[in-house]
Protein backbone atom coordinates (compact mmCIF):
# COMPACT_ATOMS: atom_id res chain seq x y z
CA UNK A 1 0.00 0.00 0.00
CA UNK A 2 1.07 3.63 -0.94
CA UNK A 3 2.75 6.38 1.29
CA UNK A 4 -0.13 8.46 2.55
CA UNK A 5 2.13 11.84 3.24
CA UNK A 6 -0.22 15.10 4.80
CA UNK A 7 2.82 17.59 3.69
CA UNK A 8 2.01 20.75 5.71
CA UNK A 9 4.78 23.28 4.45
CA UNK A 10 4.40 27.07 3.65
CA UNK A 11 6.95 27.24 1.30
CA UNK A 12 6.09 26.18 -2.38
CA UNK A 13 9.27 25.23 -4.02
CA UNK A 14 10.13 22.55 -1.00
CA UNK A 15 6.49 21.52 -1.69
CA UNK A 16 6.71 20.84 -5.62
CA UNK A 17 10.21 19.42 -5.17
CA UNK A 18 9.16 16.78 -2.36
CA UNK A 19 5.89 15.58 -3.91
CA UNK A 20 7.51 15.17 -7.59
CA UNK A 21 9.83 12.94 -5.94
CA UNK A 22 7.57 10.87 -3.62
CA UNK A 23 5.44 10.52 -6.22
CA UNK A 24 7.70 9.46 -8.80
CA UNK A 25 8.51 7.01 -5.75
CA UNK A 26 4.88 5.68 -5.45
CA UNK A 27 3.58 8.03 -2.83
CA UNK A 28 0.61 10.19 -2.37
CA UNK A 29 0.86 13.51 -1.05
CA UNK A 30 -1.49 16.15 -0.02
CA UNK A 31 0.07 19.84 0.58
CA UNK A 32 -1.09 22.26 3.27
CA UNK A 33 0.34 25.58 3.02
CA UNK A 34 -0.53 27.01 6.33
CA UNK A 35 -1.02 26.41 9.80
CA UNK A 36 -4.42 27.84 9.81
CA UNK A 37 -6.07 25.10 7.45
CA UNK A 38 -3.46 22.38 8.45
CA UNK A 39 -6.00 22.63 11.85
CA UNK A 40 -8.55 22.25 9.86
CA UNK A 41 -7.72 19.34 8.44
CA UNK A 42 -6.54 17.67 12.02
CA UNK A 43 -10.12 18.26 13.03
CA UNK A 44 -11.88 16.66 10.17
CA UNK A 45 -9.14 13.93 10.92
CA UNK A 46 -6.31 11.67 10.05
CA UNK A 47 -7.82 8.58 8.99
CA UNK A 48 -6.15 7.13 5.79
CA UNK A 49 -2.70 9.41 6.25
CA UNK A 50 0.12 7.10 6.81
CA UNK A 51 2.52 10.02 7.92
CA UNK A 52 2.60 13.85 8.42
CA UNK A 53 5.59 16.27 7.33
CA UNK A 54 5.67 19.62 9.42
CA UNK A 55 7.38 22.52 8.84
CA UNK A 56 7.69 24.89 12.22
CA UNK A 57 7.24 28.10 10.47
CA UNK A 58 3.78 28.33 9.03
CA UNK A 59 1.74 31.63 8.55
CA UNK A 60 -1.69 31.06 11.01
CA UNK A 61 -0.49 28.54 13.30
CA UNK A 62 3.26 27.32 13.82
CA UNK A 63 4.54 23.80 13.50
CA UNK A 64 4.66 23.56 17.34
CA UNK A 65 0.69 24.24 17.47
CA UNK A 66 -0.38 22.12 14.88
CA UNK A 67 1.80 18.81 16.06
CA UNK A 68 -0.09 19.70 19.61
CA UNK A 69 -3.18 19.63 17.96
CA UNK A 70 -2.30 16.16 16.05
CA UNK A 71 -0.90 14.35 19.22
CA UNK A 72 -4.24 15.29 20.66
CA UNK A 73 -6.39 12.85 18.32
CA UNK A 74 -3.91 10.86 17.00
CA UNK A 75 -0.55 8.73 17.18
CA UNK A 76 0.41 8.98 13.51
CA UNK A 77 3.96 9.69 13.10
CA UNK A 78 5.33 13.13 12.25
CA UNK A 79 8.21 14.47 11.21
CA UNK A 80 9.44 18.06 11.05
CA UNK A 81 11.46 19.47 8.08
CA UNK A 82 12.82 22.76 9.64
CA UNK A 83 15.41 25.30 9.45
CA UNK A 84 14.85 25.86 13.29
CA UNK A 85 18.29 23.87 14.21
CA UNK A 86 18.59 25.23 17.59
CA UNK A 87 19.04 22.58 20.09
CA UNK A 88 16.00 23.67 21.79
CA UNK A 89 13.43 23.43 19.05
CA UNK A 90 14.95 20.04 18.22
CA UNK A 91 14.52 19.07 22.09
CA UNK A 92 10.63 20.59 21.61
CA UNK A 93 9.60 18.76 18.55
CA UNK A 94 10.77 15.75 20.45
CA UNK A 95 9.01 16.47 23.60
CA UNK A 96 5.89 17.52 21.66
CA UNK A 97 5.86 14.11 20.10
CA UNK A 98 7.38 14.18 16.83
CA UNK A 99 9.19 10.80 15.46
CA UNK A 100 12.09 12.65 13.91
CA UNK A 101 13.32 16.34 13.42
CA UNK A 102 15.55 17.28 9.85
CA UNK A 103 16.96 20.29 9.58
CA UNK A 104 16.87 22.01 6.03
CA UNK A 105 18.57 21.89 3.41
CA UNK A 106 17.87 17.89 3.49
CA UNK A 107 18.62 14.80 0.81
CA UNK A 108 15.14 13.91 -0.63
CA UNK A 109 16.69 10.45 -0.96
CA UNK A 110 17.16 10.70 3.00
CA UNK A 111 13.94 12.16 4.00
CA UNK A 112 12.01 9.18 1.58
CA UNK A 113 14.19 6.86 3.73
CA UNK A 114 13.72 7.98 7.00
CA UNK A 115 9.91 8.38 5.90
CA UNK A 116 9.46 4.78 4.63
CA UNK A 117 11.30 3.47 7.85
CA UNK A 118 8.98 5.43 10.31
CA UNK A 119 6.27 4.26 8.44
CA UNK A 120 7.11 0.51 8.79
CA UNK A 121 8.04 0.76 12.35
CA UNK A 122 4.04 2.35 12.94
CA UNK A 123 2.59 -0.30 11.17
CA UNK A 124 4.26 -2.81 12.76
CA UNK A 125 3.17 -1.18 16.31
CA UNK A 126 -0.21 -1.00 15.13
CA UNK A 127 -0.03 -4.95 13.48
CA UNK A 128 0.36 -5.56 17.18
CA UNK A 129 -3.69 -5.16 18.01
CA UNK A 130 -5.12 -8.10 17.02
CA UNK A 131 -9.45 -8.14 16.71
CA UNK A 132 -12.07 -10.54 16.88
CA UNK A 133 -15.33 -9.18 17.09
CA UNK A 134 -15.91 -6.83 20.14
CA UNK A 135 -12.90 -8.47 21.43
CA UNK A 136 -9.63 -6.95 20.86
CA UNK A 137 -6.05 -7.73 22.61
CA UNK A 138 -2.69 -5.78 22.19
CA UNK A 139 0.49 -7.72 22.08
CA UNK A 140 2.74 -5.35 23.09
CA UNK A 141 1.24 -3.52 25.63
CA UNK A 142 -0.62 -6.62 27.05
CA UNK A 143 -4.37 -5.57 27.18
CA UNK A 144 -7.44 -6.87 26.17
CA UNK A 145 -10.67 -4.89 25.32
CA UNK A 146 -14.02 -5.24 24.52
CA UNK A 147 -15.27 -2.49 22.36
CA UNK A 148 -12.93 0.77 24.05
CA UNK A 149 -13.31 -0.90 27.32
CA UNK A 150 -10.04 -2.59 28.84
CA UNK A 151 -10.81 -6.00 30.43
CA UNK A 152 -8.63 -6.61 33.47
CA UNK A 153 -7.28 -9.97 32.95
CA UNK A 154 -4.61 -12.36 34.68
CA UNK A 155 -1.29 -13.53 32.92
CA UNK A 156 -2.82 -16.79 32.07
CA UNK A 157 -6.36 -15.19 31.21
CA UNK A 158 -4.73 -12.92 28.50
CA UNK A 159 -2.29 -15.69 27.48
CA UNK A 160 -5.33 -18.02 26.92
CA UNK A 161 -7.13 -15.26 25.66
CA UNK A 162 -3.95 -14.74 22.96
CA UNK A 163 -4.09 -17.96 21.73
CA UNK A 164 -8.04 -18.33 20.94
CA UNK A 165 -7.82 -14.66 19.12
CA UNK A 166 -4.15 -16.01 17.03
CA UNK A 167 -6.77 -19.17 16.19
CA UNK A 168 -10.30 -17.95 15.36
CA UNK A 169 -12.44 -20.47 14.17
CA UNK A 170 -9.87 -23.15 15.20
CA UNK A 171 -11.57 -25.70 17.96
CA UNK A 172 -8.25 -25.92 20.13
CA UNK A 173 -8.45 -28.49 22.49
CA UNK A 174 -7.75 -28.54 26.20
CA UNK A 175 -4.22 -30.25 25.83
CA UNK A 176 -3.35 -27.94 23.43
CA UNK A 177 -4.04 -25.08 25.66
CA UNK A 178 -2.53 -26.55 28.37
CA UNK A 179 0.44 -26.55 26.74
CA UNK A 180 0.68 -23.32 24.81
CA UNK A 181 -0.56 -21.42 28.06
CA UNK A 182 0.38 -23.45 31.26
CA UNK A 183 3.50 -24.72 29.30
CA UNK A 184 4.43 -28.60 28.86
CA UNK A 185 5.87 -29.36 32.08
CA UNK A 186 2.34 -28.73 34.09
CA UNK A 187 1.09 -31.34 35.81
CA UNK A 188 -2.54 -29.96 37.01
CA UNK A 189 -5.82 -31.23 35.88
CA UNK A 190 -7.23 -30.52 32.51
CA UNK A 191 -9.96 -28.56 34.46
CA UNK A 192 -7.31 -25.68 34.93
CA UNK A 193 -8.80 -24.46 31.14
CA UNK A 194 -12.30 -24.91 31.79
CA UNK A 195 -11.92 -22.74 34.91
CA UNK A 196 -9.94 -20.46 33.51
CA UNK A 197 -12.36 -19.66 30.33
CA UNK A 198 -15.37 -19.65 32.71
CA UNK A 199 -13.75 -16.69 34.45
CA UNK A 200 -12.58 -15.09 31.14
CA UNK A 201 -16.30 -15.35 29.64
CA UNK A 202 -17.34 -13.71 32.96
CA UNK A 203 -14.59 -10.82 32.43
CA UNK A 204 -15.82 -10.45 28.86
CA UNK A 205 -19.65 -9.76 29.61
CA UNK A 206 -21.75 -10.32 26.68
CA UNK A 207 -18.49 -10.80 24.29
CA UNK A 208 -17.73 -14.18 26.29
CA UNK A 209 -20.44 -15.59 23.82
CA UNK A 210 -17.98 -15.36 21.36
CA UNK A 211 -15.54 -18.44 23.14
CA UNK A 212 -17.64 -21.17 22.13
CA UNK A 213 -17.32 -24.76 23.85
CA UNK A 214 -17.28 -27.81 21.53
CA UNK A 215 -18.06 -30.37 23.79
CA UNK A 216 -15.66 -33.16 24.25
CA UNK A 217 -13.03 -31.41 21.91
CA UNK A 218 -12.31 -27.68 23.62
CA UNK A 219 -12.80 -24.50 22.85
CA UNK A 220 -13.27 -21.88 19.78
CA UNK A 221 -13.13 -18.10 19.22
CA UNK A 222 -15.23 -16.55 16.78
CA UNK A 223 -16.46 -12.82 15.78
CA UNK A 224 -20.00 -13.62 17.19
Amino acid sequence: MAMKILLIEDDLQICKVITKYFTNNGAEITEVHNGTDALDTIEQGLDGYSLVLLDIMLPGADGFTVCRSIRRRSDIPVIFITARAREEDILHGYDLGCDDYIVKPFLLTALFAKCTAVVKRNEGIQNSVVRCGAISIDTRKLICCVGDEEVDLTQKEFALMSYLINHEGWVVDRNTLLDKVWGEDYFGVDRVVDNTVKRLRKKLGEAGKQIHTAIGRGYKLTDN
